[in-house]
């Protein structure tokens, strides 16, 4: 460790040795350019020539200047490679000739040089622009918007009691920063798109119809905090009716619930500060009533008693608390196990008809405790095999746990008799909530971030998919109305634009990086985090091929529009190229691609497949001959190309999507409209912007619902939808073009 520690403090000296190299050498060519602009504006006119000033000018790298003159500010440490790093330098935009670096364009040579974090990014400007460009044009908004049209996913992993349905016919759950009303018969959702983080808790008024949901803390664009809070919304308008606690929660509001008998007109909230403090909150005055440190350990549950209108209980680790409200100020019995076996956790809570609390808790146990009391009035020990997470009181007074490590779910009449039983899949993983369906019919959340419908006659099927880990990979088939995504979980999922269900699932043995469609839609290649990179048949699942190019992840996988070639870009600097024959079934190494300094970022494949252009980590912009895997330098070769695609985030046709206080690793992903009028790209903000392309700084119109950084984004074969997919908050999210 000693050894390590010494080894990061010397490579911290070094790079701000090297900073600072770098803005003396900055100043010296800002004095160099003002003294040739003097000699330039002088009686140097007349020599025929470069002047010394200019000679010494060509000599130097060209580095970040403002247009005022002001040395940008060095870095406190080394370039991350993190796709969120929270340092923020500004990018500035010159308009070059390449000859001597002043601020102007030369007909013949000209480009536009952009710089991320000091670094000089050039861009050739194609030669039918070059005489009339304009770094001053502005473009006007793009003419369409991105409407959400559908949420995939759920978050079941970590959250509680978070599916409910209502009287309208809808689930009503939430994934990321979305509360999604989901209509099972008419397959349409409606999306409440209120909060600007995670949401972790969900709570229904007695009327069905006000919702209440709770925040995480978080960061804003410009670094503001973002406060943890409550937000009271109606189901019907989605309109916000109150937001009760900015300022008043720590961390996160993790536990919600609405009183039952006075009229629902309290609200408890439980936040996830190291005391857990228990409030209560008059949410119709946006007053707060009461609060107590509720436990020092995490509280699972907090709700009203349904007929007592001054008792709420709590349960978490190692407790389970009812609490008496009086005039302002909270109250606490503890439960009492007395000769039964106190669990590590009481993991859920419910009332049944005639107001005896029951519980479940990890040790597998039900416990009944008597109206108004605090001791354990009947017991079910060994109900389950491990933890019971979810109970639900159905409407003729029966009871139905879920448990986590049996996947069993069963009936209980009145007595606490066994009536019924059966089991989710394990697929879909343990049981975390239960709600009562029309009928007989049941709604189950997973801890896997899916939602089942079913029965305990017939089984449980599939509703809603989600993935369970960070997601990076996202590829549309090029031809029909499908697309792929694959993650952390080691989980490729083929999607359904139709049915918004997976067509089929595949799990792997590594954690997902990448994907790309074979331009016959009838293979598509997967890259993992191992170096290992795979293909699939799309009808089958069925494993085609599978190799290895280092042991770094490889976070691009493309093949070239004619289908001849795959690039693999990998972490590790290089781009493997691989001659594709059989329709993508066959594949014989080309050679590889050497010359970035760091990990392959972004890949662009040429309308003619005649080379592919690669962004890297530290913002190089590089060509490739696919054919001899080497680099193409001339810039006359490449600046009129047509490009197959637009996913490169560096380039002359993008750049502008940068906004003026980019940090090099603000944007993850860009994608370019089939029919090239769009351009939308994925930024560290949970925002997906829509511009109009080319892009050269016009404004955007900007997207919420992810709550975390956006990693990809791609567009349906008609480009009548956009997909995006959220790093850690593990949705994804399609778009509406209106």
């Amino acid at each position: 460790m000693e050894v390590d520690d010494r080894i990061s403090y010397l490579e911290q000296r070094l790079q701000l040795q090297e900073d600072e190299i770098q803005v003396l050498k900055a100043a010296l060519a800002d004095v160099l350019r003002r003294l040739s602009t003097c000699e330039e504006n002088g009686l140097s006119l007349q020599r025929k020539g470069p002047t010394k000033v200019c000679q010494l000018l060509k000599g130097l790298p060209s580095k970040p200047i403002l247009s005022n003159g002001i040395i940008p500010q060095k870095r406190s440490g080394g370039y991350s490679t993190s796709p969120s790093s929270p340092k923020r330098e500004p990018a500035h935009v010159h308009l070059c000739g390449e000859g001597g670096g002043q601020l102007g364009l030369k007909p013949a040579d000209g480009y536009v040089k952009m710089f991320l974090r000091g670094r000089p990014v050039p861009m050739h400007v194609p030669h039918a622009l070059v005489a009339t460009y304009s770094l001053d044009t502005k473009l006007e908004l793009p003419p369409k918007k991105l409407k959400l049209d559908w949420v995939y996913g759920y978050r079941g992993r970590d959250c509680r009691a978070n599916l409910f349905l209502l009287p309208t016919g809808e689930i009503v759950y939430f994934v990321a920063a979305v509360a999604v009303l989901y209509s099972v018969e008419e397959q349409r959702q409606r999306h409440y798109l209120g909060h600007n983080d995670d949401i972790k808790c969900l709570a229904v008024h007695p009327d069905m119809v006000t919702m209440a949901t709770g925040q995480v803390a978080g960061t804003s664009k410009d670094g503001k905090p973002l406060l943890p809070h409550v937000r009271i919304w109606d189901s019907v308008s989605l309109n916000t009716l109150h937001v009760l606690g900015l300022g008043a929660f720590d961390r996160a509001v993790s536990c919600l619930g609405f009183s039952k008998s006075n009229g629902g007109g309290l609200l408890c909230a439980v936040d996830d500060s190291n005391e857990h403090v228990l409030s209560v909150w008059d949410w119709q005055k946006e007053q707060k009533i009461a609060d107590v440190k509720c436990s020092n350990e995490s509280v699972l549950a907090a709700t009203f008693h349904p007929t007592e209108p001054a008792l709420l209980v709590t349960c978490g680790k190692s407790h389970i608390y009812f609490w008496t409200l009086d005039k302002g100020s909270l109250s606490k019995r503890q439960g009492i196990f007395e000769k039964h076996e106190k669990p590590k956790y009481v993991l859920c809570v419910a009332f049944t008809e005639n107001g005896d609390v029951v519980t479940g808790d990890s040790g597998g146990n039900l416990y009944i405790w008597g109206k108004g009391g605090n001791r354990i009035s009947q017991a079910v020990p060994g109900a389950h095999e491990g933890g019971i997470f979810g109970l639900c009181v159905l409407h003729n007074g029966t009871i139905v746990s879920g448990g986590g490590k049996d996947h069993r779910i069963v009936l209980w009449g009145r007595d606490y008799q066994k009536l019924q039983e059966n089991k989710v899949p394990e697929s879909f993983g343990p049981v975390r909530t239960i709600t009562e369906g029309k009928g007989d019919t049941l709604f189950v959340g997973t801890t896997r971030n899916s939602v089942l419908q079913g029965s305990l006659a017939t089984g449980f099927s599939l509703l809603v998919q989600g993935h369970t880990e960070e997601l990076w990979g996202l590829a549309t088939h090029p031809s029909l109305d499908q697309f792929l995504t694959c993650g952390q979980d080691r989980q490729v999922h083929l999607w359904s634009v139709a049915t918004h269900r997976p067509l089929w699932s595949k799990a792997i043995e590594d954690a997902a990086r990448s994907a790309g469609f074979h331009p016959s839609g009838l293979v598509l290649a997967v890259g993992t985090v191992t170096g290992r990179w795979l293909v699939l048949d799309t009808e089958t699942r069925d494993l085609v091929t599978i190799h290895t190019d280092g042991s770094e992840p490889i976070s691009v996988v493309s093949f070239s529009p004619d289908g001849s070639y795959l690039a693999v870009g990998s972490h590790d600097n290089f781009v493997y190229v691989y001659a594709v024959s059989e329709g993508g079934r066959k594949y014989s190494r080309v050679g590889k691609c050497s010359g970035h300094s760091s990990f392959i970022t972004h890949l662009d494949w040429a309308a003619d497949s005649s080379c592919f252009v690669t962004n890297s980590g530290d913002y190089e912009i590089l060509y490739w001959d696919p054919a001899t895997c080497r680099q193409i330098l001339s810039a006359d070769a490449v600046r009129n190309l047509e490009w197959a695609t637009t996913s490169c985030v560096l380039g002359f046709w993008v750049f502008g999507i940068w906004p003026e206080n980019a940090d090099g690793t603000d944007i993850n992903a860009v994608c370019r409209s089939h029919n090239g009028k769009l351009l939308v790209s994925a930024d560290d903000f949970g925002k997906v912007h829509l511009f109009s392309y080319p892009c050269c700084q016009p404004p955007s119109h900007s997207l919420c619902g992810h709550s975390s950084h956006v990693t990809n984004v791609a567009f349906l074969p008609d480009d009548s939808l956009l997909l995006s997919t959220g790093g850690t908050d593990t949705s994804i999210l399609q778009w509406r073009l209106v």
